[in-house]
């Protein structure tokens, strides 16, 4: 429970377009200055004193300019230069703010550009399922209206919807703004930069500096929080103080509003405005409302924004030595929300800092991602990780997650070998199990029930308890496949485990898209072990391919896993993950068997069927959102617009400025 994560790559960033990063120029940049060159920090000490100046925004998501211009219907024009030439582009647009909500998601990750986990899945999928679009409508909607033949042509229903990340990689779809800022942090001055993509109606903001790029370029995911799986970076405090205090310092950048827009698009993206909603997500944006409070709001700006704190996982909440706090540059009055008094005497002792108790305490609304694991947070000590207390007092709302049912679609799945639906798949998996029996080395029989095991390998997850319960079932007529990455220990069992059974288990310790997706059009049953899951993924995915899950009684499996439906039931595992309880072995035994005892009867085709036709996308979580956040009532905000998602275009991935643009 230190200041980091545990991390395992689910997927991997985009690459670099250039083998030689540090000589690659920006993208639309023609001049030869660096993509990154490293900026020298600057003493605070050392640099005159800065006169007082009036703050532009709130924390790290506030530093965007695109939040300026929109405060009121006074209109102004904003004069830029163009794209580069080789770019045909508008005349000119012009932007017309509707009501709906202005929504602002800010975290340490965005799927698909960086994931761990579940944190990355709801940045990636969440934001464009409130930024619906829809043919009809009672009320006026955002617009761009033409002003010429080369004008942009836009609709754009429902919320104006950003999400604002570290750029861990160089993304060859996000363009570099020339947005610059000086930020402080403890007594030095970090500079950065900002880059920008407009994709299926959401701005997708990356803050750049060498503490996040630096770190991981060039690598995959799993790099995000430290050089290992279980090992944090030891400036991490560092890094999301900059990434949650990035702010305009040059008063200069006050005198008008710096616009983005999609170029040859249909789409357009326009100015935010004060009246902004931030969801902060996990402890890396735990200081964002307290920046909110002491920069601006006790400046008069941003009045009326408000701030929802997300909880993705309890138990990574940010803890720092409390002689830190003063990296932070906030009012001694902000102590007593970090001040946290760890109960545990290792690994670290008393006093410390807490990023994730001060969200919660400074945010408006605390939420998490699921009904049942917010019921588990204020239960106690145990489930709640010492902020049970502090959650019972502030009070807190789950929301499941949806998945993206795009990539995990069996009709349309390029990695599987016989594509299928519901009515089709009783045909069809037996055709895919054979092809992933022949892929991973074990006898090819469509006969054998084969179970998975998808997920970090990690306490958390149970693969500890999976991997010792696997002996104790492994006689029965049964195959086990396993997919996954993390402690090396973890690993070393399950190889052992294959190496004694090597006719009825295949362990796979590397990151494999394509065989993650063969595997769910394969197996028969799905193996959820974890000691505490706040919604989980996986048993979205099994159920998209007509996989019933056998999983622990826990957090979002409680809400999303029906027993004798979709899955079955194991009942709820110690949280201890100290050791493996034989109590919580014998519960996977019991609860295998239960699931082996149906196996190819109408019953069991029954729950295939009943997984298949579960609504899994996040049209419905993103409603649950929406009626959250206007509870929030900040000022001006309305519902949007029932309607679909805006579909990925190829050609609308990138934004540059335009030559006029008019709020």
């Amino acid at each position: 429970m230190g200041g980091g994560q545990d991390v395992l790559s689910t997927k991997e960033l985009p690459r670099a377009r250039s083998s030689s990063y540090k000589e690659r120029p920006r993208r639309g940049d023609h001049s030869t200055i660096p993509a990154h060159t490293k900026l020298p920090s600057i003493d605070l000490k050392a640099k005159r004193e800065v006169r007082s100046r009036r703050p532009s925004m709130a924390a790290a998501a506030m530093a965007f300019p695109l939040f300026q211009g929109c405060r009121s219907q006074t209109s102004r024009q904003l004069t830029r230069p163009g794209p580069p030439a080789t770019q045909s582009k508008p005349s000119s647009v012009v932007v017309r703010c509707g009501k709906g909500m202005n929504i602002v998601f800010v975290g340490a990750e965005m799927a698909p550009w960086s994931k761990t986990g579940g944190l990355g899945d709801v940045l990636g999928g969440l934001p464009p399922a409130m930024a619906v679009t829809t043919s009809s409508s009672t009320r006026k909607p955002n617009v761009v209206h033409a002003l010429s033949s080369r004008s942009l042509i836009v609709q754009a229903n429902g919320h104006r919807v950003m999400t604002i990340a570290p750029r861990y990689d160089q993304y060859f779809d996000g363009w570099d703004t020339s947005v610059l800022v000086d930020i402080p942090v403890g007594d030095q001055i970090e500079r950065v930069r900002f880059f920008h993509c407009y994709k299926r109606g959401v701005d997708r903001v990356f803050i750049d500096h060498p503490l996040f790029l630096a770190k991981v370029w060039g690598q995959t995911g799993g790099k995000l929080y430290g050089p290992s799986t279980g090992t944090d970076y030891e400036d991490n405090k560092r890094r999301f103080s900059l990434f949650c205090k990035v702010r305009v310092i040059d008063p200069e950048t006050l005198l008008a509003p710096k616009i983005l827009h999609l170029n040859n698009s249909r789409c357009y993206s326009g100015p935010y405005g004060e009246d902004v909603i931030f969801v902060a997500n996990d402890w890396h944006t735990g200081p964002l409302p307290c920046y909110l409070k002491s920069i601006y709001q006790s400046q008069g700006m941003y009045m009326n924004a408000k701030v929802a704190f997300c909880i993705h996982n309890i138990v990574y909440q940010g803890r720092f030595a409390f002689s830190d706090f003063g990296m932070l540059n906030l009012p001694e009055r902000f102590k007593s929300s970090f001040d946290f008094m760890d109960g545990h005497s290792e690994p670290v002792k008393g006093r410390k800092t807490n990023w994730m108790k001060a969200g919660i305490i400074e945010s408006d609304k605390a939420v998490t991602v699921s009904p049942y694991y917010a019921q588990e947070l204020v239960s106690g000590v145990e489930r709640g990780v010492e902020l049970d207390n502090i959650l019972r007092a502030k009070g807190i709302v789950g929301i499941v997650n949806g998945m993206d049912t795009n990539e995990w679609n069996p009709a349309t799945d390029k990695y599987i070998t016989a594509n299928y639906d519901a009515t089709t798949a009783m045909e069809a998996k037996p055709v895919n199990k054979e092809a992933l029996q022949a892929e991973v080395g074990l006898p090819v029989d469509r006969n054998i029930p084969l179970i998975a095991f998808c997920g970090r390998l990690e306490e958390q997850k149970g693969s500890d308890i999976f991997a010792a319960a696997i002996p104790e079932f492994i006689n029965e007529n049964v195959q086990v496949i396993v997919l996954g990455t993390g402690k090396g220990k973890m690993e070393r069992e399950l190889a052992e485990l294959e190496a004694k059974y090597p006719s009825k288990v295949r362990a796979h310790m590397k990151f494999n898209v394509p065989l993650a997706h063969l595997i769910m059009a394969g197996a028969d049953l799905l193996a959820i072990t974890s000691r505490f899951e706040p919604c989980g993924l996986i048993q979205f995915q099994g159920m998209r391919y007509g996989v019933p899950s056998i999983c622990a009684s826990t957090g979002g499996l409680v809400d999303t896993v029906r027993d004798g439906v979709t899955g079955f039931h194991m009942g709820c595992f110690s949280a201890n993950c100290d050791y493996v309880d034989k109590r919580d072995i014998q519960r996977v035994v019991e609860a295998v068997k239960k699931a082996l005892a149906v196996y190819r009867t109408a019953e069991f085709r029954q729950m295939m069927l009943n997984c298949m036709n579960q609504e899994l996308s996040w049209k419905g979580p993103a409603k649950r959102w929406e009626e959250m956040l206007l509870s929030l009532g900040a000022s001006g905000s309305e519902p949007g617009i029932d309607g679909e998602e805006i579909a990925p275009l190829a050609k609308e991935n990138v934004a540059a400025p335009t030559e006029l643009v008019q709020v």
